[in-house]
């Protein structure tokens, strides 16, 4: 790109910045902070000369989900510890990962951050940041909307000196503030002790993560510079973090504000134009309508969790009934070109429970909580506007929650786990696969002791060579899944079917069979994924999925042919079939 044309391309860049700071900031100077925000990314002096994708993603893509201290060596910066254990044993799964926060923190695992442009030194350094890039898409967290009330800007807004004293909000203690929506219990505001006196903070999630002001529009431009500096170390992923939440309004609920979603577009803009290939993913843990709300026009989000998946895969298997989930799917709508869905059933956070509000009625989340504890699992709670508490997510091992159904434990635990991932592997979108989900991690109850945090109980810290071992252990149940797994994931890697754009329809099967049509994009490879989500063998008719008779039609699991298409499939307790009229390469 020539200097002309490059200049030509920064006015620009500059006038769809202008557009969006005059509805995010009215009274702002708009042409003086676009060339501020320029010039925080980078981008007078950066352009990408080869055009990219459309979308930079297909079915080989596959994120696993990580800890930098989840896999531990005595004597070894863990992230160096995890590099080497990614590169020997997921080098051929996976394509991206996403290490949650690697910064020094006060708290929360990483989300209470205490200095954005440092990794913590008790987990490595950049260069270990650097070497996990150079070999696998690396998402990162950008921690948004709060920072830790130990971090260099708090301190300087109880010093009352520039710049931290207006990066932050400070609020009267008399408002009314029922209206404000929370996923916590604690209270909204935080009293605390400043130069120019008492002053009382806005804290949306814990007293230690106190928000930041982006009222103030020196707040985004240090977030884009936190940008900058995550791209230059090779981030490439961007995980908005509890973006949602970011726009406080006085009488509003403060979520999913106007403001909100401009902000997220502007970062769009600005990443786009550095790099096209950079994606910026928002979570929102939040009802389904409301998530949907962040793909915008096109021109939010590249990918959206999908958090309604979690819970309600789980009571299709709690209950042996999928007409939740089937409902669900046929309510979603296809993500536009260049937008996807992020796909996952179990991270380190719990398996939240506002995402199936209306998709399911208070007696079946009461019945999922109820037995989640009996498997044990901990429940955490919200705060209501009006002073009641509503359940708000579940923190349990993924393993563990599958023990069993409504009616307890029984010995389909493993078989009930496999079929949860083949279900979500077999989805429109882009999968993310918990590393504890690989590893089959139980309850870390000692970690919970240890905290006092309910969502420590899935996130446990292996040691290296112990881990090892079991995963050499053909008869660990660490190993077992393992192997099953990542063959499953590696199946799904090579059927332009399961690309994440690729056309999916819902089956009517029935409530004990749920089922998909995925259709590859040049429509040379058709999947009828179909699981039995029961404990009881189910018959699936063959004649009620309309295959074509002129194609071979074959189980890419089992590798079984099926050439009576008027036959009918026997399908054991929670097993999977992916029918498919020709195997990928």
């Amino acid at each position: 790109m020539n200097q002309a044309v490059h200049h030509t391309t920064l006015e620009a860049l500059g006038q769809q910045l202008e557009e969006h700071l005059q509805l995010i900031y009215p009274e702002a100077d708009h042409g003086e902070l676009a060339q501020a925000l320029i010039q925080a990314l980078g981008a007078e002096g950066h352009c990408v000369m080869a055009k990219p994708r459309l979308e930079p993603w297909d079915e080989s893509d596959l994120i696993v989900i990580s800890y930098g201290d989840s896999i531990r060596r005595q004597g070894e910066a863990p992230l160096h510890t995890l590099k080497r254990f990614f590169d020997h044993y997921l080098g051929q799964v996976a394509t991206g990962v996403h290490i949650l926060p690697f910064f020094p923190s006060s708290s929360d695992d990483g989300f209470a951050v205490i200095d954005y442009a440092q990794v913590n030194p008790g987990l490595g350094r950049w260069q270990d940041i650097q070497a996990i890039a150079a070999d696998f898409r690396l998402m990162a967290d950008l921690v948004i909307n709060h920072c830790s009330s130990r971090s260099r800007w708090f301190e300087q807004f109880k010093a009352g000196q520039p710049p931290g004293r207006d990066y932050f909000i400070s609020a009267d203690p008399e408002g009314d503030y029922h209206q404000v929506v929370r996923p916590r219990t604690s209270e909204l505001l935080k009293p605390v002790q400043t130069a120019l006196g008492e002053r009382h903070v806005w804290c949306t999630f814990s007293h230690d993560q106190v928000d930041l002001n982006f009222a103030n529009p020196q707040v985004l431009v240090e977030m884009v510079k936190i940008i900058r500096l995550y791209l230059n170390h090779g981030v490439s992923i961007f995980r908005l973090d509890a973006v949602a939440f970011l726009w406080k309004e006085p009488g509003s609920n403060c979520l999913n504000l106007t403001q909100t979603h401009e902000i997220v577009r502007l970062l769009r803009t600005l990443v786009s134009f550095y790099d096209p290939r950079i994606l910026l993913i928002t979570e929102t843990n939040i009802p389904n309508r409301e998530n949907l709300a962040y793909f915008g026009n096109g021109n939010e989000a590249h990918a959206i969790y999908n958090f309604s998946l979690p819970p309600l895969l789980l009571h299709t298997l709690l209950t042996g009934d999928c007409n939740a989930l089937k409902l669900w799917q046929m309510s979603m709508p296809p993500a536009q070109m260049g937008t996807t869905y992020l796909n996952f059933i179990a991270s380190h956070d719990g398996i939240g429970l506002r995402p199936v509000e209306g998709l399911l009625d208070d007696k079946q989340i009461a019945d999922i909580a109820t037995t989640m504890e009996a498997f044990g699992g901990r429940i955490s709670w919200r705060s209501l506007g009006e002073g009641g508490l509503r359940p708000y997510e579940i923190n349990i091992s993924l393993y563990d929650a599958m023990q069993g159904t409504l009616d307890g434990p029984d010995p389909y635990q493993q078989e009930r786990f496999l079929c949860a991932h083949a279900i979500m592997l077999a989805l429109e979108g882009l999968p993310a696969i918990y590393l504890h989900s690989l590893l089959a991690t139980h309850n870390d109850n000692a970690r919970v002791e240890n905290t006092g945090n309910n969502r420590s109980i899935n996130r446990h810290c292996w040691d290296a060579d112990a881990l090892e071992a079991l995963l050499q252990d053909a008869a660990s149940h660490h190993h077992q899944v393992f192997v099953r797994l990542t063959q499953l994931v590696q199946m799904r890697q090579r059927q332009p079917a399961f690309h994440p754009s690729a056309t999916q329809f819902v089956l009517h099967l029935g409530e004990e069979l749920f089922g998909l049509w995925r259709q590859s994009r040049n429509r040379d490879q058709s999947v009828f994924a179909v699981a039995n989500v029961t404990r009881e063998p189910q018959p699936l008719r063959l004649s009620s999925l309309n295959l074509i008779g002129t194609d071979a039609w074959r189980d890419l699991l089992s590798g079984e042919e099926y050439s009576d298409l008027h036959g009918e499939i026997e399908l054991a307790p929670y097993q999977v079939v992916w029918l498919a009229n020709r195997a990928g390469e």
